[in-house]
């Protein structure tokens, strides 16, 4: 049984990991998460520690933590997921995205320096790309250009995999995922956002003109990216893992108002009227565009779930899991989204 060390493991993407790995034979998985806002057992229902799984309350910050679970474990495989990743906080304050996406990441690779597993998945995303309003989608080749805090921090823990790769002969791969969505994600990203305020009757919110491309990829097939990168990928290789299914954020937010009201047997123009257009976000970039032909053609990956289909399933579980949306809401919340749609774009307290 090979041991994967999975870092933000009761994360969005990290939990769909965990549980993927776990269905199948053969693995077992050790968890480090800090359970910060965003992390939450809650999003591992039914997973209990034993023989396949450990969880391991943890800050990846912590060296001496970490260099302790690398020592016990020796894991086959690395699997880091654990950041900060969320545009609009980055934007408030800057610092808790240079802690864990940076110096984090410094600390696994140095460990993993020592204690040599055999592969280490690092995982980045298009945003390190920049803006492709006027450009061709972007390559593993193309240059970095990251306009938010969040994403110059991602930037950088990418150039420091790479360091390690070349100098310390570290088995690094990097994966570069597009707009995920799906169940579990936390209520500040567009889609959860979108679910819960119409559930609650609120208005949907949508930045600027709502004309913002994303390309938009279910949490499933990155999942399954990201373990055929694991198993397969080339050490010191960079992989683009994107579902080539682009809409703009407008787009999106009716696509959400009819899948609800299509649910509750409802005309969708109660929704569609509470779209409201509020001032942009700082330095929003237009479009992130990637071109994945080297997933495809190297490990012959290819997203099974279309848009259309994954947004459904996303919507039935936020209906159906109202009660995860109250408990994992962090107790800052109101503040945060005060602050980010009053668009008065003060630090945090």
């Amino acid at each position: 049984m090979r041991t994967v060390l999975v870092t933000g493991g009761c994360g969005f993407i990290g939990s769909h990991c965990v549980r993927s790995l776990l269905a199948q034979s053969g693995w077992r998985v050790v968890n480090v998460d800090k359970l910060t806002y965003a992390g939450h057992v809650e999003n591992l229902p039914g997973v209990t520690e034993g023989p396949a799984y450990r969880f391991v309350k943890g800050d990846i910050v912590d060296s001496a933590l970490v260099a302790e679970v690398f020592r016990e474990e020796r894991p086959w495989g690395v699997i880091n997921i654990a950041a900060e990743s969320h545009v609009d906080r980055s934007i408030l304050d800057a610092a808790p995205f240079l802690q864990t996406n940076v110096i984090g990441a410094h600390v696994l690779l140095e460990a993993a320096a020592t204690y040599g597993p055999e592969r280490f998945l690092h995982i980045s995303t298009d945003e390190v790309y920049g803006d492709t309003d006027k450009g061709l989608p972007s390559d593993e080749q193309s240059p970095l250009r990251p306009s938010s805090p969040y994403a110059a921090s991602k930037a950088a823990a990418d150039l420091l995999c790479l360091a390690f790769v070349r100098t310390r002969g570290l088995p690094v791969m990097i994966a570069r995922s597009s707009n995920n969505f799906g169940p579990f994600q936390y209520p500040e990203k567009l889609i959860p956002v979108l679910c819960r305020n119409a559930l609650r009757g609120e208005t949907l919110p949508v930045y600027g003109d709502g004309l913002q491309r994303r390309d938009w990829l279910y949490v499933g097939d990155n999942v399954s990216a990201l373990l055929a990168i694991l198993e397969r990928g080339r050490p010191g290789a960079v992989y683009n893992v994107s579902a080539g299914q682009e809409r703009t954020n407008l787009e999106v937010a009716r696509a959400v108002c009819r899948g609800l009201a299509a649910r509750a047997g409802e005309a969708p123009q109660r929704l569609l009227d509470r779209i409201q257009l509020v001032p942009d976000r700082p330095g929003h970039d237009r479009r992130y565009a990637m071109d994945a032909g080297r997933i495809r053609d190297e490990l012959d990956w290819r997203p099974r779930v279309t848009f259309d289909e994954g947004l459904r399933e996303t919507l039935e579980w936020y209906v159906s899991h109202q009660e995860w949306i109250g408990k994992v809401l962090a107790v800052d919340y109101d503040t945060y989204y005060d602050a980010v749609y009053s668009r008065s774009w003060q630090r945090l307290p």
